[in-house]
């Protein structure tokens, strides 16, 4: 018999009934990680110069396709969770969103808006940095709301009580659980303050640094959590799928920004060594990433056949895309040094 000395409910529906009308907190919550995104980094931006009109353009097309990313991603790497019904991939109030996704396609548009419009895109990405890890975090109660995500069964204080119907079956007898949408959330916010208080406070890094640093920070608590969440996922060599995302993605943003601090470095004793290491740099990711893609991915296709599932294409395709702009990092970061 266990004793709990405390825990930490869960809500018991994950809507609120105002009136003839249904509010999905989920969607309320995503809601307000958005407004409090744009609210940050339109206020990092307008200090910087930039100006409001901007931002809302960006947000625009950016939370539109970042939307779309999420639920791609969810449906590729974890389709047989979706509703089995004709709305099921529509279903977004239920849950399903992959940050993953929403990030990469959120950025990427949000860049290419940014750029028609002679902004300097990597400026805007270090504006962008600390409000994506606030909108991450306060995303997070989504989980909450929906009694998902969660971790290992626990004793502890703080653990998480999870309704019956929706614990594991192997620890349907266990009540409480890591709050592991806590963990996240409280790293999100203390890894905003870091990147605010710490980094660009007193290493003020050349952009986009601040949002290598980010990208660096984020990935390292995600996997922590990680190892703690037991909710269903694809697993490849024993770990899960999104753990192996995480790696890579941290390893990546520390390869970028030690690479950006050394062409810091190089313009301080030779300004032209920049240019020279640019024009190489961005001559190399492609053919190297043609080279990488056609060695990973059929192994990825030779998974997927075996397990049936997206996953491991999706996981192929973004090993190669790192593997490659790692070799083009590292390849960059030592032409740089040079000057040296």
């Amino acid at each position: 018999m266990r004793l709990i000395l405390g825990s930490i409910p869960s809500p018991g529906s994950g809507t609120l009934d105002l009136g003839p009308f249904t509010v999905h907190m989920y969607g309320l919550t995503l809601l307000a990680a958005i407004v409090a995104c744009v609210i940050v980094t339109g206020r990092r931006w307008v200090a910087r110069g930039g100006d409001w009109d901007l931002i809302l353009r960006v947000a625009v097309w950016g939370v539109s396709s970042g939307i779309v990313g999420a639920r791609l991603y969810h449906l590729a790497t974890s389709w047989d969770e979706v509703p089995d019904e004709w709305w099921g991939p529509f279903a977004i109030w239920r849950g399903g969103l992959g940050v993953w996704g929403g990030i990469a396609l959120g950025c990427v548009v949000g860049g290419i808006v940014a750029k028609r419009a002679g902004a300097d895109v990597w400026l805007l990405a270090d504006c962008l940095a600390p409000g994506l890890l606030l909108a991450q975090g306060i995303g997070r109660l989504g989980n909450w709301w929906n009694q998902e995500l969660f971790g290992k069964p626990t004793d502890l204080p703080w653990g998480l009580e999870i309704d019956v119907s929706r614990r594991p079956l192997e620890s349907i007898d266990q009540a409480t659980y890591h709050p592991t949408f806590l963990y996240e959330m409280a790293w999100d916010f203390a890894a905003a303050a870091i990147l605010v208080f710490v980094i660009e406070r007193h290493f003020r890094p050349r952009p986009p640094g601040l949002f290598a640093a980010y990208v660096m920070l984020y990935c390292a608590g995600r996997f922590v959590v990680e190892q703690l969440r037991v909710d269903p996922a694809h697993e490849i060599a024993g770990m899960r799928f999104n753990g192996w995302v995480a790696a890579l993605g941290f390893f990546a943003g520390a390869v970028f920004l030690v690479m950006w601090i050394g062409f810091a470095i190089a313009m301080i004793l030779d300004p032209a060594i920049l240019d020279d290491a640019w024009e190489w740099l961005t001559g190399l990711p492609m053919p190297v990433s043609l080279v990488v893609w056609l060695l990973i991915l059929p192994i990825g296709v030779g998974l997927w056949i075996w397990e049936g599932s997206w996953a491991p294409i999706v996981g192929a395709l973004l090993a190669a895309g790192m593997v490659a702009w790692t070799i083009a990092g590292l390849a960059g970061l030592r032409r740089a040094l040079r000057a040296f």
